[in-house]
């Protein structure tokens, strides 16, 4: 009886909660929901394992879409900060210490169960949060990082000669690289360093050591004496006597 009189007095709390107190429940377990099965999960298991109705859950979000939508607004756009990229164009650092303060900053963002694992189920199963997500980072970060490395080098300017695909790549290196430790940490329950911050320090100064050479080969078709311009003589090649 006492159970009882307890359970129905849980469903009275829960049928009091404010629509937005209930909504937040409801993206919560979401988030935690698709970050332990997956979005194989169904919205009845959810409804379940949150303890409302399964009508109760689509009068706020009437298909899972949607659900999944805000999901993705919770865990990425909600923690995307315009700070990294004011940093990341910041000239009057170097790009080293920019590149240093950004990845520092940006895995502690990232470096956590639901933001991987959510990131990796997506891609997996083709929901549009894996693609969406690196199209903004393609764009904000690694287009940026990798027109920062060019003007580091002394290469001519973005708005001279566009970026080649083969920067962006090397960029994405750098990048993927770093993330990569957040995947070995939250899917393939592996050890990883627990000083992030030495980590992302090696990362960098050997990206800063070998990258620019690297675009300087990519750019050395471009980088001969121009030809005479119109209407200008060339200048004879001069001799060594003999």
């Amino acid at each position: 009886m006492a159970a009882e009189n307890r359970s129905a007095s849980s469903k009275q709390k829960r049928r009091r909660l404010d629509p937005e107190d209930r909504e937040r429940e409801i993206i919560d377990g979401a988030v935690a929901f698709f970050a332990e099965v997956g979005f194989d999960g169904g919205l009845r298991d959810l409804a379940k394992r949150l303890g409302i109705t399964h009508q109760n859950l689509f009068r706020y979000f009437p298909t899972k879409e949607v659900l999944i939508d805000r999901v993705y607004e919770e865990v990425y756009l909600g923690r995307w900060q315009v700070e990294w990229e004011v940093l990341l164009a910041d000239r009057t650092i170097a790009l080293e210490q920019r590149l240093m303060q950004f990845y520092r900053s940006y895995l502690q963002a990232i470096f956590r169960y639901d933001w991987v694992r959510i990131f990796v189920f997506a891609g997996l199963k083709g929901v549009g949060i894996t693609q969406r997500y690196l199209e903004l980072v393609q764009a904000r970060v690694v287009e940026p990082l990798a027109r920062e490395l060019r003007a580091a080098t002394g290469l001519p300017d973005t708005s001279e000669v566009p970026l080649l695909p083969e920067e962006t790549e090397l960029a994405w290196g750098l990048h993927g690289e770093l993330f990569y430790l957040a995947v070995r940490r939250w899917v393939y329950e592996m050890k990883v360093p627990d000083d992030l911050d030495m980590v992302v320090r090696v990362a960098v100064v050997k990206f800063l050591s070998g990258a620019p050479s690297a675009m300087r080969l990519l750019h050395e078709g471009t980088l001969r004496t121009p030809a005479p311009q119109p209407g200008r003589r060339a200048r004879p090649v001069r001799r060594n006597p003999r």
